[in-house]
């Protein structure tokens, strides 16, 4: 494959950190994990906790990315951020984890066009909230959801919480694919979401990030 200048060279992405730990989000927690974390993201989410993800980071390409994860028995691949889907080459790159046997899924803010992405892919789909600083227009991505696919949402007040019911309702996602709510940190507690969780009816999943409970905020855990 020629690069992009047609020089020859490899298509390369910008990669923030690959690293093993256990997968603390979706319905994958707990599961052993290879984490991707490319680099850059257009969103500024007022609760995001991978700021030092903007900017920086290492160029690599596809075969580099691949020795990399190979050096893990872990055969479940996750692909995060940053924003993956602004890396060109993301579709080629998941599609080789596929083919090389491997459960991928791919964290996307969800205003980006996914149809890109490879079958096979397990989609964990943010819907932003009015709370984020970054609330969503396009809801696209969310008509195209399939089996496999999941929905997280983080709420940073009650109000969030009832817009996100009524756009769940709008969007018909309930019973299509998993729906999980996480407190943002500091703006609203487990105990509080839980209890509008039950109180709500609906289908959905409390979710906390087991790797902070684990080990705390920390990088390339």
């Amino acid at each position: 494959m020629r690069g992009a200048e047609g020089n020859g060279t490899p298509p390369r992405v910008r990669v923030t950190e690959i690293f093993h730990s256990i997968q603390g989000e979706s319905t994958l927690a707990g599961e052993p994990t290879v984490f991707v974390r490319f680099t850059g993201c257009d969103l500024r989410c007022q609760y995001c906790d991978t700021e030092y993800a903007f900017y920086g980071g290492k160029q690599m390409n596809r075969q580099e990315i691949l020795d990399e994860i190979a050096k893990y028995q872990a055969r479940f691949v996750c692909l995060t951020g940053g924003e993956p889907t602004l890396q060109k080459e993301l579709p080629e790159l998941a599609q080789e984890l596929l083919d090389r046997g491997y459960t991928v899924s791919l964290e996307t803010h969800g205003q980006r066009p996914l149809g890109g992405i490879p079958r096979g892919v397990r989609k964990i789909v943010d819907l932003k909230t009015p709370g984020s600083a970054e609330p969503h227009t396009d809801f696209t991505a969310f008509r195209e959801l399939s089996p496999g696919d999941e929905v997280k949402v983080v709420v940073c007040s009650r109000d969030d919480f009832r817009w996100a019911l009524r756009k769940l309702d709008e969007l018909e996602v309930w019973n299509r694919v998993p729906v999980l709510f996480s407190p943002s940190y500091g703006e609203v507690s487990p105990q509080d979401l839980a209890a509008w969780l039950l109180e709500s009816g609906k289908p959905a999943r409390l979710q906390l990030q087991l790797h902070k409970l684990i080990w705390g905020e920390r990088r390339g855990v």
